[in-house]
């Protein structure tokens, strides 16, 4: 579905990605691992074509996303929630839900959004600012389902969350991988992206340095240990 292949990107004369090799299958749950600054959002900047790749291919579903602009990726079926939610804080949840459609929802899509959303169906009426930090980031993964996306880009979706809403985040992203949408997880929270995904790449300084499923891990905690500092408990 997903395939990056030889990526490169440059943020001025930075050489930000130096050739980045990885896949996400249909329907697969991946998780994209390393420690900060190592080049993990300009991964996903650079799929969506928002940092464009200086080099390499990316291709998804048959199309090189590295030739478009980036108002066509979306477009293809990509769901992207970037770092920070992006959420628009003077509009309402209805209104940030709607705001990427061309129209309006498909009859019963809303519901849908709000039955596995109940927060937000509490909260339909309310200014996306006035929202809790994780109210927020159930609304940007919310606002990428309703455009019903093939794919999920993830850009640490549990950051500065309070710990009891993590796990019904967690769960909110393991449902949507449960109907069909592929998951491309950058995440600090080590032990969620192990629960999420099948499958671990870990980067270091703009490279992928190991790939390896999230069972080999849980095996071997000196690989979480050398490449990333933290225990496998």
């Amino acid at each position: 579905m997903l395939k990056l292949d030889g990526l490169h990107a440059h943020y001025g004369k930075s050489h930000v990605l130096q050739g980045v090799n990885l896949h996400v299958e249909a329907g697969e749950a991946v998780a994209l691992l390393g420690r900060n600054g190592v080049g993990k959002t300009t991964t996903l900047r650079s799929i969506m074509g928002l940092t464009p790749p200086s080099a390499g291919a990316v291709t998804f579903d048959g199309a090189r996303l590295d030739q478009m602009p980036a108002h066509k990726i979306a477009g293809l079926g990509i769901g992207y929630v970037p770092q920070g939610r992006r959420i628009f804080s003077s509009l309402n949840v209805i209104d940030n839900l709607c705001l990427g459609l061309t129209g309006a929802p498909e009859p019963g899509r809303l519901e849908e959004i709000f039955a596995q959303f109940p927060k937000l169906r509490e909260r339909a009426k309310q200014e996306g600012g006035t929202l809790s930090g994780g109210e927020q980031q159930m609304l940007a993964i919310a606002r990428c389902l309703i455009m019903k996306p093939k794919l999920l880009l993830l850009d640490e979706p549990t950051e500065g969350i309070m710990p009891k809403l993590v796990a019904t985040l967690r769960n909110d992203i393991r449902a949507a991988n449960q109907k069909g949408i592929s998951i491309l997880l950058v995440e600090q929270n080590f032990r969620v992206a192990l629960a999420l995904c099948t499958r671990v790449y870990i980067m270091e300084k703009g490279v992928i340095s190991y790939e390896g499923t999230a069972s080999e891990i849980r095996k071997n905690p000196e690989i979480a240990h050398r490449y990333l500092g933290v225990a496998v408990n």
